[in-house]
């Protein structure tokens, strides 16, 4: 019965981060700072008005890119919680390699990005957005692990 707790637990902990992250994808960062990412995007920036408006093109292209691989990361942490209890070599593994391609496709689109965003509003401000993008994929990834579950974690208990 506590197992079957635990499991619900972190279904629950999951489903709510996935429904949040199909909505926004960033529900964590309005919770940690209070404001919505755009906002926090638009005040970091501090753009002239031509260059926000040639710069939010450009974003808002890369946010729709990158709530698609929130979502596979949301995904990803699904299936880890469906089959927490039931781990094998070859989930984990599967676990595993879906996860290093999820960040590894993050850091492709920062690159693609940075280089349409240099193109749009230069290099120092194209710089700014991938040190503003990194900070806050930085605060989710740490909540998302503070949220979850070591490997054998639940077991011990």
């Amino acid at each position: 019965m506590k197992k079957l707790s635990l499991v619900l637990l972190i279904i629950t902990t999951v489903t709510t981060f996935a429904q949040s992250t199909n909505k926004e994808d960033l529900d964590i960062i309005q919770g940690i700072y209070g404001k919505s990412k755009k906002e926090l995007a638009t005040a970091y920036m501090n753009l002239s008005e031509p260059q926000s408006a040639a710069f939010f093109k450009v974003y808002d292209a890369y946010e729709i890119e990158r709530k698609a691989l929130g979502a596979k990361k949301v995904e990803i942490i699904q299936n880890y919680a469906n089959d927490y209890y039931n781990l094998t070599d070859e989930k984990a593994d599967a676990l595993a390699k879906a996860t290093l391609k999820n960040n590894a496709d993050f850091e492709k689109l920062l690159s693609k990005y940075y280089e349409i965003a240099k193109k749009s509003v230069g290099a120092l401000n194209a710089s700014k957005f991938i040190q503003m993008e990194v900070y806050m994929q930085t605060a989710v990834r740490s909540e998302l692990q503070n949220a979850l579950p070591f490997i054998g974690e639940l077991q011990k208990q």
